[in-house]
């Protein structure tokens, strides 16, 4: 008899243990339904199915800073202008508000493509500013066709007054800024520019490097299929990106992040959640 209570406990305790070890592995496998995100407002997106993973006032539309470069190449390609052709760099294109310094000096000059991808890799608002002034019709032509690639887009917040990002007027929510990241990943020349870890150019008589200044595209844990940095006062610092992570296109949309680098940590800290068993399933909403 006593045998056959201690075979019994025996039991008991052997499927104790295994229920409780199941629900230790349920737990490590179930992620935080928050990956805890500092940046204001959050749009997550698979691109496969449409389907939303997060989002924190995902649908305010608010200052894009220099993201607004996606839309300026977007629209430049679309008129076809050749990207081999040699442009000059004026002084109305260094005579911007808040310009900041530039290392592209008033006659130097580039190709089309060349100020392409330093717009879109290094955030250069002074090549930017010249695709717009020899777009066809000019910086108001530009605009125009900027917003009307939005409304084609579907972008129903987006405003664009102009091609750099330098304007606080330049705005959109980050459920529309998803659409503009899917367009432009649909471009090899867009892709292949905005993911280039660093890139030089001849200035005058000195060949000059610039630098990605998204240093998530040279680590090799990444796989990013287009991205665009962003930052003036009114919009805190920006970053939108197309990664592939665990199998799947995801867009992330981080807007008006405090702190030098916090989008880049709150692009790691999704990646992690992403990467964490089931988090990719999980869906959170903070509207």
């Amino acid at each position: 008899m006593g045998s056959t209570n201690r075979g019994r406990a025996a039991l008991v305790q052997a499927a104790a243990g295994m229920l409780l070890g199941l629900l230790a592995f349920q737990a490590a496998a179930t992620p935080a339904r928050d990956p805890k995100l500092k940046s204001s407002s959050v749009f997550i997106v698979d691109q496969s199915d449409s389907s939303v993973i997060y989002a924190r006032h995902s649908d305010v539309a608010m200052p894009i800073a220099s993201i607004t470069k996606l839309m300026t190449a977007l629209v430049v390609l679309d008129a076809k202008q050749p990207l081999d052709e040699p442009i000059r760099i004026t002084r109305a294109d260094r005579q911007l508000p808040r310009g900041g310094t530039s290392r592209l000096s008033v006659g130097s000059v580039l190709t089309r493509g060349d100020l392409m991808h330093l717009a879109l890799m290094s955030s250069e608002n002074h090549a930017a500013h010249a695709l717009g002034t020899n777009y066809p019709g000019g910086i108001e032509a530009m605009v125009s066709a900027m917003n009307a690639k939005a409304a084609a887009l579907g972008m129903s917040s987006a405003h664009f007054v102009d091609p750099t990002g330098l304007s606080s007027q330049n705005v959109a929510s980050p459920e529309d800024l998803s659409k503009l990241v899917i367009a432009a990943s649909h471009n090899p020349t867009i892709r292949e520019y905005s993911t280039d870890p660093q890139y030089s150019v001849r200035i005058q008589r000195r060949l000059v490097e610039f630098r990605n200044t998204d240093n998530l595209v040279a680590n090799p844990t990444w796989n990013i299929v287009v991205q665009k940095t962003g930052y003036i006062a009114e919009a805190g610092k920006c970053l939108v990106m197309e990664a592939i992570i665990e199998g799947r296109s995801v867009v992330i949309v981080l807007l008006d992040s405090l702190g030098k680098y916090t989008r880049v940590a709150d692009a790691k800290r999704i990646k992690t959640w992403m990467e964490t068993s089931t988090a990719g399933r999980v869906q959170v909403s903070m509207r």
